[in-house]
């Protein structure tokens, strides 16, 4: 019996499991349902994504139209510590000599137009004494600033070459995320610099950079002196100013932000027809609605914003606005962000008429509003030279 067992019992068992790996390969031989997983394939055609190996030509058409920035300003500074000692003071009073250093930085700008008109940032000009604008051929030149608009933080330049190389005008509104972007400034001071990356994103705002933010975000790197300079396409058509870059370092880390070319288009032409830029303005402050608010005002499922603040005399309390009115929507646009029905007023023309519909005591309404010209921002503080 033992011998019979062991002469049947390897070539029993070695069936069985072959019997078993076949069920399990191949289910639907014994009628098991098949447990296949339906995978999405790329066609065999489609396994290499055709592609510019180059950005060379999109830079050659760019890079001549993207300058860099030097600019000076004079800071007055005490001649020596001992002149601000109390004791030293009560004899020799307060006029006492003074030295005046220079400072300088750095930057970019983006040559627009063959007449010598070039954009920049604002916060490269502020303040400053001379600006030196150096071409890629090699030239230099002074110049000098049309207008500045540190709301969105642009400001115009003019210089006065002939045979300038002007930008060709890309439509930033035309963007994706993922589209190549190429930077091209002048980071550190080290000469013209292009750097790629891809668009991370567009439409950011609320980053407490501007009063006027529509950016769009990029990896490609951007580093100080950097600002002003070109955002391209794969093209070399300009999409971007590049403006701020977020770093707890200083250096780039991979997020960098850029004003669209269709903003800052608007505020080049508004500035140089009317050296300033002009803008609606409705004298009211909003906050966003929040669950608890939107609780209190009896409002579902409705986009809205509060208004926290009514100017005396501005368009708004003429048109009947009141604190706590809830805006719905300005001319049919639904007034869910704070920022973009900002941006909608101020790209209305002043003396054009809007219609608010407003809720007020679970009450809808809706008043007619005269845009009114937007005041300038306050300059900041200038300290006067002591002579």
């Amino acid at each position: 019996m033992f011998k019979a067992l062991r002469f049947f019992g390897w070539p029993l068992l070695t069936g069985i499991l072959i019997a078993l790996l076949v069920i399990l390969r191949f289910p639907q031989w014994v009628g098991l349902p098949s447990q296949d997983v339906n995978l999405q394939q790329a066609p065999q055609s489609a396994s290499v994504i055709q592609g510019p190996v180059s950005y060379a030509d999109a830079v050659a058409i760019a890079a001549p139209a993207v300058a860099n920035l030097y600019t000076t300003k004079a800071v007055n500074k005490g001649a020596h510590p001992l002149f601000e000692d109390p004791q030293f003071r009560r004899f020799f009073g307060d006029n006492l000599p003074k030295q005046r250093r220079w400072e300088s930085s750095l930057g970019s700008a983006v040559i627009m137009s063959p007449e010598g008109y070039l954009l920049t940032n604002n916060h490269v000009t502020a303040g400053a004494d001379q600006i030196v604008v150096a071409l890629k051929d090699g030239r230099e030149t002074l110049a000098r600033v049309i207008g500045s608009d540190p709301e969105t933080d642009l400001a115009v330049l003019k210089i006065d070459l002939k045979n300038v190389p002007a930008i060709t005008i890309g439509r930033s509104d035309g963007i994706r995320t993922g589209d190549v972007a190429l930077a091209i400034g002048n980071p550190f001071g080290v000469g013209q610099t292009v750097t790629m990356g891809i668009i991370s994103a567009t439409g950011r705002n609320q980053l407490g950079l501007n009063t006027y933010e529509d950016f769009i975000q990029t990896d490609a790197a951007i580093n100080p002196g950097n600002s002003g300079g070109a955002l391209v396409d794969a093209n070399g058509n300009l999409t971007g100013i590049n403006t701020a870059i977020f770093s707890k370092s200083g250096g780039s880390q991979g997020i960098g932000f850029a004003i669209p070319t269709k903003l800052a288009l608007e505020v080049m032409k508004s500035i140089i027809e009317h050296g300033q830029v002009i803008r609606g303005w409705l004298g009211i402050e909003v906050q966003p609605m929040t669950e608890e608010l939107a609780e209190s005002f009896g409002i579902k499922d409705r986009p809205g914003i509060v208004v926290a603040g009514v100017f005396q005399g501005g368009p708004a309390q003429k048109a009947g606005l009141q604190l706590s009115d809830v805006i719905l929507s300005i001319n049919g646009e639904p007034a869910g962000d704070g920022r973009k029905s900002m941006n909608q007023v101020a790209r209305t023309k002043p003396g054009d008429r809007i219609a608010i519909q407003v809720m007020r005591q679970g009450k809808e309404i809706t008043l007619s509003a005269e845009v009114g010209l937007r005041p300038p921002p306050a300059p900041a503080p200038v300290k006067k030279e002591e002579k």
